[in-house]
């Protein structure tokens, strides 16, 4: 129950509560004991990993009690259903998930993997082990975060940002001290933020000292495939973007929305730009760069320094919306330095169409009302919208959601309009059909 050395390494810190060789049993007794002095304020035969105790000094200071934890709070279905989309981990949630079945299937361990907020987005186990952690509030769309729930392997490795194995009196919440959990936070490797986090927990007679080391490592090659989609989409974007700087005379720059470079013309080679939190077409200060000219890619821009320091705005960028092929919709983007084009999901054909029929923009309820009819789907239509201007940055933009009025826009609808968006059923597209 030694405390972690200054200067340990990022191994010694995230070892598990139980070494291997040490008896489980008579470990839960001592940590029993340290608690129960702590808690008192007695004095402890041991003390806490130091993990643990700054945990315990968190949630002290937050005047938490250990004995009657608040109630875990919970999302609705609609809510929790908007947080797995925009998560970042929808992606890798089949490479977490086959990475621990060995850990979980036919077992009394459970697979939770949760946001960057400790909320419960999925849950993997037999129907014994999820009925156990039912009865603790263990569940979907439950807050598994330090201040909902006291010192636990999710909310506990948000806090420290390092993998964490908490063992049973090591919780901080007493009704929880017959579970041991293992969680490792997952993080995004464009920004280094971290997205959530995936951990097993179960009763503490399951309790081994390998589990968190196949948590971290799970983690860790989770990581790995969202650096390998974060390589593809580059891909994509210099493919855009490479015909468009091989006809420019100076130094130009493609990068994904996150400032890191796909392509570059005449320009030292910089791994990633600061980008200004505001970024719109036009001209704009960059740190690294000075003045420069931008314009939108397919989830990018295209970066042309142009010295001085005034923001004078660049051409207009002509924006096309063609539905006139009725399965087929496309867009076209037109500016100064090129064009590319994009072939939106029919949810975003009827949102991009729906926007350009409202310059002044539509928040995410009466987009809602024009979609389903039904106001109270925000949440969804955010999610969509979040998705959609990943494609568009810079030229739909938010609060309320609208097209940047320094672009142009051209919509070309069928002959017969019968035939605008034939599968779409949003009310406001069907009225669209049928003007009079």
């Amino acid at each position: 129950m030694t405390s972690t050395r200054p200067g340990a390494s990022r191994r010694r810190a995230a070892e598990p509560a139980v070494g291997a060789g040490e008896d489980p049993a008579g470990y839960a007794r001592i940590l029993a004991a340290v608690y129960e002095a702590t808690m008192s304020g007695d004095k402890s035969p041991a003390r806490p990993r130091e993990v643990v105790d700054d945990s315990w000094r968190r949630l002290r200071g937050l005047g938490i009690d250990p004995e009657s934890a608040p109630p875990t709070p919970r999302i609705t279905p609609s809510r929790l259903d908007t947080r797995r989309r925009e998560s970042g981990l929808v992606e890798v949630l089949d490479h977490l998930v086959h990475g621990l079945d060995a850990v979980v299937d036919g077992g009394d361990n459970i697979l939770v993997v949760t946001d960057q907020h400790g909320v419960v987005l999925w849950r993997r186990g037999s129907s014994s082990a999820l009925g156990r952690a039912d009865r603790l509030g263990f569940v979907e769309g439950a807050t598994w975060a330090e201040e909902s729930v006291g010192t636990n392997g999710i909310g506990t490795a948000l806090a420290s940002r390092r993998p964490v194995q908490i063992f049973s009196a090591e919780h901080y919440v007493r009704s929880h001290h017959a579970w041991t959990c293992a969680g490792a936070p997952i993080r995004d490797p464009r920004t280094g933020r971290v997205l959530g986090v995936v951990d097993v927990s179960g009763p503490v007679g399951t309790v081994h000292p390998a589990t968190l080391a196949l948590v971290d490592a799970v983690a860790r090659l989770a990581e790995s495939h969202l650096r390998e989609i974060h390589r593809e989409r580059l891909d994509r974007l210099r493919a855009v973007a490479a015909p468009m700087l091989s006809r420019m005379s100076g130094p130009a720059l493609a990068v994904d929305s996150d400032g890191w470079t796909a392509a570059i013309e005449s320009s030292p080679f910089r791994p990633r730009l600061l980008l200004p939190d505001d970024m719109t077409p036009g001209r704009a200060w960059m740190p690294d760069l000075g003045s420069c000219d931008v314009e939108p890619l397919p989830g990018g821009w295209l970066v042309r320094p142009v010295g001085g320091s005034d923001r004078e705005a660049t051409p207009r960028t002509l924006v096309r919306l063609d539905l006139t092929r009725p399965q087929h919709p496309t867009v076209h983007v037109h500016s100064a330095f090129g064009s590319w084009a994009h072939e939106p999901t029919p949810r975003h054909a009827e949102i991009l169409f729906l926007l350009t029929r409202s310059r002044d923009g539509r928040t995410a309820a009466q987009l809602a009302d024009d979609l389903f009819g039904d106001s109270g789907r925000a949440m969804t239509v955010r999610a969509e919208m979040s998705r959609l201007r990943r494609h568009f940055p810079g030229i739909v933009l938010g609060q309320p959601y609208r097209f940047d009025e320094a672009a142009t826009l051209d919509v070309r609808l069928p002959d017969d309009r019968t035939r605008l968006l034939p599968h779409s059923v949003s009310p406001a597209v069907v009225a669209a059909r049928n003007p009079l």
